[in-house]
């Protein structure tokens, strides 16, 4: 079966919700990684503060990928942060944590997105639409690449 989605239609636009809120958390995510990096201390320093100089630059490659997807189903890309509050499933960080706790909570965000990944699927599936389904797949690999090493700095 060809991918014959119409931009604009109702299929695209719930392909587009799911979509929207990868987008959402994937800047909440970016953001959040990008604070780290600026804020980090400790012994782990190093290590850490390229480590998340690494996962927000590849964020900030994605985020553009996610939002020219919801462009070409024809569905206006979410592009604020009142936006992005609204759809997210991040939670912001409070203050600035011990970089332990850094550590873990960007773990839980990660694990997160690549489950919203998985929630945006069907609805491509369904519509046999291969390029989000692409896209969505690489996401899922990225994240949960990212959460397994992130596990691992919390190993003794």
């Amino acid at each position: 079966m060809a991918n014959d989605i119409v931009p604009g239609s109702k299929e695209s636009k719930k392909i587009s919700d799911g979509l929207s809120t990868l987008l959402a958390d994937s800047y909440t995510l970016y953001l959040k990684t990008h604070n780290f990096h600026w804020n980090v201390k400790g012994p782990m320093f190093q290590t850490l503060h390229l480590m998340f100089e690494t996962h927000y630059t590849e964020l900030a490659l994605a985020v553009d990928l996610i939002a020219e997807r919801i462009r070409a189903l024809g569905q206006p890309a979410p592009g604020s942060y009142q936006e992005f509050a609204k759809l997210t499933t991040i939670k912001e960080a409070q203050g600035v944590p011990k970089a332990q706790i850094m550590i873990k909570a960007l773990l839980s965000d990660h694990q997160a997105v690549a489950s919203t990944a998985k929630k945006a699927f069907p609805a491509a599936e369904s519509a046999n639409d291969q390029a989000t389904m692409d896209l969505l797949t690489q996401r899922m690999q990225i994240h949960e690449k990212t959460a397994w090493m992130l596990r691992s700095l919390l190993e003794e």
